[in-house]
């Protein structure tokens, strides 16, 4: 997948992330649930839609499995899963999202592309992070880095489906200047927010 991201996570962000471990675990959790609600929310508004509906199905229980996965990293840990807290990263980008169709459903689509990007990118940060302390020698470092190394590459899957999905909505050069505006405006909000321990 081209990279649709045009901004970097700054280096600071694995160490402020993962200072509270319980908290940073419970927004994954919940962000993999909205995933599944999202994709699973794509199928009602546009059953019509019969190709996207196999492939958002998928992705929805794909990531209904890394619900799972994350609660039981949590369990392992003695811990129960934090309550969920707004996401203001998501809102802002959802905000962006036009009423009309088919405009409505290719920025719900490119909304979740750019989520699915960070994701990755943001997954691959923690898992080189875990790994870097697993070499250290701590065995739940070496843990976590194979956990988030995967998580990654099927986050970078999801970005593809979604993108996929949302280019014959429009001509290409309507994509491509859509795509450019999230592009921007994904940069502009995450750079607005402080770094904590949470994937957004």
């Amino acid at each position: 997948m081209a990279n649709i991201l045009v901004s970097s996570t700054h280096p600071r962000w694995f160490v402020a992330a993962t200072r509270d471990l319980h908290a940073l675990l419970s927004d994954h959790l919940h962000c993999e649930r909205k995933a599944a609600e999202n994709a699973l929310s794509l199928v009602r508004r546009y059953p019509h839609r019969g190709t996207s509906v196999d492939a958002l199905g998928r992705l929805a229980h794909e990531e209904t499995s890394h619900v799972v996965q994350v609660a039981g990293l949590i369990a392992a840990r003695g811990w129960m899963p934090r309550t969920d807290l707004p996401n203001q990263y998501a809102r802002a980008l959802l905000a962006e999202v036009r009423g009309r169709e088919p405009e409505r459903l290719l920025d719900a689509l490119l909304v979740a592309a750019f989520i699915e990007a960070r994701s990755h990118e943001r997954l691959g940060l923690l898992a080189r992070g875990f790994d870097a302390a697993g070499e250290a020698g701590e065995a739940a470092g070496r843990e976590l880095g194979s956990f988030y190394r995967a998580l990654a590459n099927a986050e970078e899957r999801h970005a593809e489906i979604f993108l996929e999905l949302a280019q014959p909505l429009v001509t290409a050069a309507a994509f491509e200047d859509r795509l450019a505006h999230f592009a921007a405006r994904e940069a502009e909000i995450l750079g607005a927010l402080p770094h904590l321990s949470r994937v957004h």
